[in-house]
């Protein structure tokens, strides 16, 4: 289970007054400096570029002749036989672009940020209609009439100004969407994604079509969250996040997908950014290569360590990080892209006093050297696309912790690579039916593990100590293919149909089917009900199966059936209601044998001594569970109006039976969920944006408070106690300035406006034997600049 240390708040907590003020100075300079152009800026009215593609969502084909306009602007075009447009004289500021063809439903994409420095890159999916061209004009919508056939329920797609302005995000893509109906999160410290009472390590991440064990720096060994992204959010495109019920296509997890396309760098001229957050500061530097091909470069490098020594703490992260892509298009059926993202984190302690010393010897410190890249070759059939990706993930960690004396508690040096090769073929061959088949090979070839956990914090079920050494290393190759068909019965009716077959050579050849069903039905233009079901296999994660001679016996693929029933409901162009229920059912889920009232709930670790980390312990495949619950959720998309926002609240269930026969809460059981998020935008320069999150107290374990395993959880009440309500209002301003062909983005950002103390899992002082409380972060202030040239 996971406990949130207050040396993990450490991550985000410094003494606000010495980090206000070096902002602030920072602020001042920059402005100072500025001030000329920024005096220019009042007195003239800045143009800039749009550029993108129209490109039909089934296959990808470039749409030829379709008519692009600014919404309020005197600004239209059309696109080539490549779909590709170009809008000169746009008005700096956020816009609407309204995009008709014939045989398409009109779009509407809000949203779009035009700046004087660069062009604003958007690529737009229409969908074909099954009508004759009628002479009345039909509104651009917001929102697709009919969800996309991979993911016909629970899903939410957010554009690159929806991240990037998200108040309390700090930068992080995975904070910025865990606003989605359904999703909870583990504590402010963290961006652990909690989808319908699952796990953490439940959830699938794809970037630019690689799937990623961990885009974090700091990331959980075997899980995949940790404190922030190493994704640049300024480079995200689009983020969808697939709560449940998805499509065949993607497999392995039990609980969500989560896709993230990243831009393509323009094609207009070289351009840069320079940008201060709230823990780095970073730079980017995108333009042309030639006639028909793009890249953008970013280079982060945080700043914690500097303020950390400056105020004294004993605990000192840092980290870097780096990201390039770059995409060619040869003709106008072939693209060729290439992603590279690396990044180093380290941790040190400063161990002078005991007071240090003892404080330090309650954290696990992990250093991470990590990078995924992906080579995609994405090549136009008729009525179809074939897309083939040849990726690699490889994450070196180094995790210590160490007791008063200095003395090893707990230290691992392992080792994660795997090569990947998949290949998806899209295809409609007629109006009213697509198919979409593919297979994706994963050989992990460098798989290391050198660990060490000592006997008093590694107890078996009786109390009696069980040392752990692990010195192993082996590969393992898996598989998964697919396919999968969504056919148009009535004009208002869609049905697909999908299956899926995953083959792990590394847990005993096992082969599991995941059959995916789901039902659309259109009431009438506004209102469509949806229904969704299927099977989803997860195998266990690496680790896990070192942390006992047995597991790679034991331990097997779990799975989770899952049904969800929805309506959605558009109201006007730009609004939004939907509500789902839903059910998953756990069987096969990983237990522990030492621990035999709980099954494997892993998130975070921050302290080794309260619990085994990471898995490294015996584990069998016996626990069961199931969650179910009901979302309802309203969005209103940037339009016409300007105001914006979204408002969810969820009811939910989750329990788990673990080896012992008893029932239940599960680790991430929140029965209630609430979160919001409402901005204003009055002009081109102002903006103001607040998101209210809520939840109930996520389970816990209470210590043991005698005897020789004192400062340990007791099992014996697993889950009896609930942590604290979690509730925070975070505040978000942003104010741009033009001057020329450069414009400055500053914004502030308070966490946690009210100053709530959301108090996470009460923590035990070795020094007095006791349980203490631990404090929540309170409020947040930070200041950014993002200066675009």
């Amino acid at each position: 289970m996971y406990r949130s240390s207050r040396r993990s708040d450490a991550f985000r907590v410094v003494s606000l007054s010495v980090y206000a003020r070096t902002l602030a100075a920072l602020v001042a300079a920059v402005f100072l400096a500025l001030v000329p152009g920024l005096a220019y800026a009042q007195e003239t009215a800045p143009t800039g570029v749009i550029v993108g593609r129209i490109i039909d969502v089934v296959g990808d084909a470039p749409i030829e002749g379709a008519t692009i306009r600014v919404r309020g602007q005197d600004v239209a075009t059309q696109s080539d036989e490549r779909g590709r447009f170009t809008l000169r004289g746009v008005r700096t500021g956020i816009v609407t672009i309204e995009v008709r063809a014939l045989g398409y439903a009109p779009v509407s994409r809000g949203d779009v940020a035009v700046s004087p420095a660069k062009p604003a890159e958007v690529t737009i999916r229409v969908s074909g209609v099954q009508r004759q061209l009628q002479t009345v004009t039909v509104r651009p919508e917001a929102f697709p009439v009919l969800p996309p056939m991979r993911a016909p329920v629970s899903t939410q797609t957010y554009s690159a100004e929806e991240v990037r302005r998200q108040p309390g995000a700090q930068e992080d893509v995975l904070r910025a969407i865990s606003v989605a109906p359904g999703v909870g999160v583990t504590s402010g410290a963290r961006n652990d994604l909690i989808v319908r009472g699952g796990a953490p390590f439940e959830n699938l991440f794809v970037v630019d079509n690689i799937e990623v064990p961990n885009i974090n720096h700091f990331g959980s060994q075997g899980s995949t969250g940790g404190p922030i992204s190493l994704i640049n959010i300024r480079f995200i495109e689009s983020a969808a996040l697939s709560a449940g019920g998805f499509g065949a296509r993607y497999g392995d997890r039990a609980s969500s997908a989560t896709t993230l396309t990243l831009r393509e760098g323009n094609r207009e001229r070289l351009a840069g950014e320079l940008n201060v957050a709230a823990s780095q500061v970073g730079a980017v530097l995108e333009g042309p290569l030639g006639e028909n091909a793009s890249f953008f470069a970013n280079v982060r490098q945080s700043y914690l360590d500097l303020l950390f020594k400056a105020i004294g703490l004993s605990f000192i992260p840092s980290y870097t990080d780096a990201t390039v892509k770059a995409v060619w298009r040869p003709t106008t059926r072939d693209a060729v892209s290439f992603l590279a993202v690396a990044a180093r984190g380290t941790v040190t302690f400063d161990n002078d006093s005991a007071d240090d010393r003892l404080s330090n010897a309650q954290v696990l410190a992990p250093s991470q050297d990590q990078y995924f890249s992906g080579l995609t070759w994405a090549r136009l059939i008729p009525r179809g696309t074939v897309t083939s990706t040849l990726g690699r993930t490889w994450t070196r960690f180094v995790t210590a912790q160490r007791d008063t004396l200095l003395q090893p508690v707990f230290e691992n040096r392992s080792t994660e690579g795997e090569t990947s090769l998949r290949t998806d073929v899209t295809w409609a061959p007629r109006a009213g039916l697509e198919m979409e088949a593919g297979t994706i090979m994963k050989y992990a070839s460098a798989l290391q593990y050198e660990a060490a956990l000592a006997g008093n914090v590694r107890r078996d079920a009786t109390g009696s100590p069980q040392p752990l050494v692990v010195d192993t290393s082996f590969t393992a190759l898996r598989n998964g293919t697919y396919a999968q068909l969504a056919w148009q019965v009535r004009p208002r009716v869609r049905l697909s149909s999908g299956l899926r077959a995953d083959w792990y050579g590394f847990l005993n050849n096992a082969v599991r089917l995941a059959p995916r069903l789901s039902a659309t039905v259109q009431l009438d233009e506004a209102t469509t009900l949806t229904a969704a079901g299927g099977r989803y296999w997860q195998a266990p994660s690496l680790i896990w199966l070192v942390g006992d001679a047995g597991n790679d016996r034991r331990l097997q693929p779990f799975r989770a059936d899952q049904v969800v029933l929805g309506a959605t409901r558009l109201v006007g162009s730009e609004l939004k209601v939907q509500l789902e229920v839903y059910g998953k059912r756990y069987a096969d889920y990983p237990t522990r044998l030492f621990r035999p009232q709980a099954v494997l709930s892993p998130s975070g670790f921050d302290d080794a001594t309260t619990d085994i980390p990471f898995g490294l312990e015996p584990l069998s495949s016996s626990g069961r569970g199931e969650s179910f619950g009901a979302e309802l959720f309203v969005q209103k998309k940037l339009g016409a109006t300007p105001f914006y926002g979204q408002a969810s609240a969820s009811v939910n269930r989750t329990r788990f039976t673990g080896l012992d026969g008893t029932e239940a809460p599960g680790a991430f059981d929140t029965p209630v969920i609430a979160n919001g998020v409402l901005g204003w935008r009055p002009n081109a320069r102002w903006e103001v944006a607040m998101r209210a999150r809520g939840a109930s107290g996520l389970p816990n374990t209470p210590f043991v408070t005698e005897g020789a395993t004192a400062g340990s959880l007791d099992f014996a009440r697993y889950n009896t106690e609930r942590l604290t309500t979690f509730f925070a209002v975070d505040l978000r301003v942003d104010r741009r300035f033009v001057f020329g062909r450069q414009q400055l983005i500053a914004f502030l950002d308070v966490q946690n406006v009210s100053g709530r103390d959301n108090g996470g899992a009460p923590q035990w002082n070795p020094r007095l034997r006791q349980v203490e409380r631990n404090e929540g972060i309170g409020r947040l202030p930070t200041i950014g600049l993002n200066w675009e040239f």
